[in-house]
Parts: C-alpha cells; structure tokens; sequence
C-alpha cells in the first residue's frame, strides 16, 4: 500500500474511532455508566443469552478482574443480574435484567439514522465491498490486537 493512502485511512479510522468513543462516553453517562461497563452491557445485550465473567473478558478484552468491576457496577445501576447456571450450579452467569433499556435508545436511534442516511449513497455492489471491509477489519483487529 502506498504510503500516502495508508496515511489517509489511518486518518479515517482514528477519526470514527474518537467519535465511537465519545458517542459511548456521552451515552454511558446518561446511563451513569463508564464507556467501558456501557460497552459490557452492549456485549451482554447481544448475546444470545446470559455470559459468564470469562467471556465477556474474553469479547471485551479485558482482564477478569476488570470484568468484575464493570459487572458489580453495572449490577448496582440494576442493568444486570448475577444467576446460577441451571445446568451447573458452580456457575454464575450474567443475565440483562428486563430493566428501563428503552430509556437509552434516542441516542441509538439517531446513530443509526445516521448510518442510513451514508449507507443510501451506495448501491448494492458498493455495499458488499463495504460490509467485506468491515467484516475483515473486526476479525482481524479482533485477532491481532484485542486477542493477543
């Protein structure tokens, strides 16, 4: 890759970087989160069902003993519960309480306003292109830099 073009998406992606981070920031303190624990609870949230310490650790990167932290604090703020795995009782497991999410959304829906109104300049092969880069870009940041 030529430097100049190399120079020029590492400019992009810094920028949408620091602007994901503070969109997190300032929704995680509507919520009375940190962006950390406010990017926990989005893990949880989309997982298929409730998670172990370990693996939001392991989807988030952080240490167990942060995840500790962020799951105590985000338990206190009542948008988690901790619950015994039904099938191995030596578990806890961490589940989303059916608390006041949609409280939260407004900031999500403009988002994802947003995200609407770039993705409508393309056309469809354009967005293939698009959704290949960013699946490459999550799995191989995901494995070069958040999971070594």
């Amino acid at each position: 890759m030529e430097p100049e073009a190399l120079e020029r998406f590492t400019w992009y992606m810094r920028e949408q970087s620091a602007l994901t981070v503070m969109f997190h920031t300032k929704v995680a303190e509507q919520m009375g989160l940190s962006a950390t624990d406010e990017k926990c609870l989005d893990l949880a949230i989309r997982a298929d069902g409730p998670l172990t310490a370990g693996r939001i650790a392991e989807l988030s990167g952080l240490s167990t003993g942060a995840v500790t932290g962020v799951i105590d604090r985000l338990e206190r703020a009542g948008f988690v519960r901790r619950v015994r795995d039904p099938h191995d009782r030596r578990k806890v497991l961490v589940e989303v309480t059916p608390g006041d999410l949609e409280k939260f959304a407004a900031p999500f829906m403009k988002a994802q306003q947003s995200l609407v109104e770039v993705l409508d300049q393309f056309d469809a092969d354009e967005l293939q292109v698009i959704e290949r880069y960013l699946q490459l870009q999550i799995e191989t940041f995901r494995k070069r830099v958040i999971d070594t």
